[in-house]
């Protein structure tokens, strides 16, 4: 016979007893999503006001970011050629990425982790 605890039914052999421990996984999955994806943000960020100013390429800043955004701004290029006038737009649209991957995944991924509790 299940023993009730608080909102939780303790058993054996019941399916949904360990429900709580997946809702928990997609929870921490999509606070360290959504922690990476303002990080990675800010980086955008920086690369883009490094665009502005001559930094020394031989910084180890410098290079840390350019080696961490390029892959990305380039697969943007590629895909959509948003140069005009001297001004690229691709940190615009990989900002705008980012914001829409926390707005859609991470927050269905957190109301996912609340339905399983």
């Amino acid at each position: 016979m299940p023993v009730r605890s608080g909102r939780h039914r303790i058993g054996i052999g019941k399916v949904y007893g360990g429900m709580y421990i997946l809702g928990y996984f997609f929870l921490a999955l999509a606070k360290v999503l959504d922690v990476v994806l303002v990080l990675y943000m800010w980086v955008i960020i920086a690369r883009a006001v490094l665009s502005w100013v001559n930094p020394d390429p031989y910084n180890p800043i410098v290079r840390f970011i350019t080696s961490v955004t390029e892959p990305v701004m380039y697969r943007v290029r590629r895909v959509l050629p948003v140069s005009f006038g001297g001004l690229d737009f691709s940190p615009i649209l990989v900002i705008l990425a980012i914001i829409f991957c926390r707005t859609f995944v991470v927050n269905s991924l957190l109301r996912l982790s609340q339905s399983m509790f």
